[in-house]
């Protein structure tokens, strides 16, 4: 277990060792505590020494709920992944914690009920040991406050966890939990997956419970998901997800388990934007991955943008007009008692840049519920079964980099150019899964992204099983 000196974070942090849950993923503390090898309450027990000694180094858990973790282990539990320890994201209702999206400006009131996701990560078995942290209401690609000590990269504590699930990816990677609740708006699943070198598929639309306010939304943005360490503990999530509750109008995934036999047509994208070119490592990342993938017997083909230069501006409006909303409407879609007094720099500086420009509001909606369209017509064009790419534009910033506080053109144009592949599978619906198949200079993951058409997450898990398989993934513990 890490031990910091005088208060300071240590610079490489994990909680990995000889007790219940030693190296197991998910799935193989599931089958322990199924076969008698260890009890679930010693799982949770596990987990919550492992949170006391990383927490002080990492800042990732916004609440603890480590009582009524212990005791809910002490029951009955059922589900594929049963008694498995995990953490929820605090932009998600659990009953009797609080919900603060990551803001002063909502109060610390106790949910009065689990939210539909919460439910349904109950009912694949898994023992919530409280809230994990994330930036005020997700905006960010980094889990950091302008008012507070960030969350810290567990591969090295002064660089970045990403966001929004920046809590959920420090957790899972530095081995307190083996998977835990994310959600995804605009790559809040990937972009921590890919900065903490971990596993992060964002579903289909609807394949998981929705968030609470996504019928509020003209567009519905974001999916529910979680952030694992191997590929099979994201598929047997998936299973046991769709085992509860059955996506509307969605074909079924069922249990993947490894890799298919069939030989796929894979299109490679390296750049999002001409003047904004990947850097160095992630597009070597990115390549190496394609020719790993012909090795296998795929075939990579060079395919332009899917989206154009109008997407990107959408995409931007929308961001806007959503912070717009929360901050000058926050009593009604967030809490009764929200003071936007409360919110930080960059929500108010992104609710002003919808205010200067709202009147762009139909064409861009327009845009972005267009881009579904296009991607499958641009599938069909290309004759591709799956699409590779970076996750991020460059590799994983030091802590400061998208700090809050940093003035916002500078703050805004920093975020554009960091999560330029992730948001249009958020606009079209369509599943994206990122995989750590790379490493920095600095020795911190670098994550690759692979996406599909809707509802075909099988293909996704397929072949991320095939990439795990022949290039196992990096594991912090080494």
């Amino acid at each position: 277990m890490p031990q910091g000196r005088q208060g300071q974070p240590l610079k490489h942090v994990h909680a990995f060792g000889d007790d219940a849950l030693g190296e197991l993923d998910a799935v193989g503390v599931a089958a322990s505590i199924a076969d008698g090898s260890i009890s679930a309450v010693e799982a949770a027990q596990a987990a919550v020494a492992r949170a006391a000694a990383v927490e002080p180094h990492l800042n990732a858990i916004v609440v603890d709920d480590f009582e009524r973790a212990l005791a809910l282990a002490a029951g009955p539990l059922t589900g594929r992944l049963a008694g498995v320890p995990s953490f929820v994201k605090d932009n998600t209702d659990v009953a009797g914690l609080p919900t603060r999206q990551g803001s002063r400006a909502i109060p610390a009131t106790p949910a009065a009920a689990d939210a539909p996701f919460t439910t349904q990560l109950r009912a694949a078995g898994l023992v919530p040991l409280g809230k994990s942290s994330l930036p005020e209401f997700g905006w960010s690609a980094s889990t950091e406050f302008d008012r507070a000590d960030p969350t810290r990269n567990p591969w090295d504590t002064d660089f970045s966890s990403g966001a929004s699930s920046g809590g959920a990816a420090a957790l899972v990677a530095s081995g307190v939990v083996p998977i835990a609740h994310a959600n995804d708006g605009g790559g809040s699943i990937r972009i921590p997956a890919a900065a903490c070198g971990l596993v992060g598929l964002k579903p289909t639309r609807d394949r998981l419970a929705p968030d609470a306010h996504a019928a509020q939304m003209p567009v519905d943005v974001v999916c529910n998901g979680v952030v694992t360490r191997t590929v099979r503990d994201t598929a047997h999530f998936l299973a046991a997800a769709e085992a509860h509750r059955t996506a509307p109008g969605l074909p079924l995934v069922g249990l993947v388990e490894g890799p298919g036999d069939r030989r796929l047509r894979i299109g490679l994208v390296v750049d999002s934007v001409p003047d904004s070119p990947t850097d160095d490592e992630t597009r070597a990342a990115t390549l190496d991955t394609a020719a790993l993938l012909t090795s296998l017997g795929h075939e990579v083909v060079e395919v332009p943008l899917p989206a154009a230069d109008a997407f990107a501006e959408a995409f931007k409006h929308y961001w806007a007009m959503l912070a717009f909303s929360t901050h000058h409407f926050g009593k009604r879609v967030m809490h009764p008692q929200f003071d936007k007094s409360g919110t930080d720099p960059l929500t108010q500086h992104l609710a002003r840049r919808f205010a200067r420009s709202f009147w762009r509001t139909p064409g861009a909606l327009r845009t972005l519920k267009r881009s579904e369209h296009e991607l499958r017509e641009h599938f069909a064009q290309h004759r591709l079964d799956t699409a590779l790419s970076p996750v991020l534009a460059h590799t994983t910033p030091r802590l400061g980099h998208l700090s809050p506080n940093v003035p916002f053109p500078e703050m805004f144009e920093r975020l554009v150019r960091y999560a330029a592949f992730t948001p249009l599978n958020n606009a079209t619906g369509s599943p994206a899964i990122s995989l750590p198949m790379g490493r920095a200079g600095e020795g911190l993951p670098i994550g690759v992204q692979l996406q599909a058409l809707h509802g075909d997450e099988r293909t996704l898990l397929e072949l991320s099983y095939e990439l795990e398989a022949a290039q196992p993934f990096a594991r912090i513990q080494d």
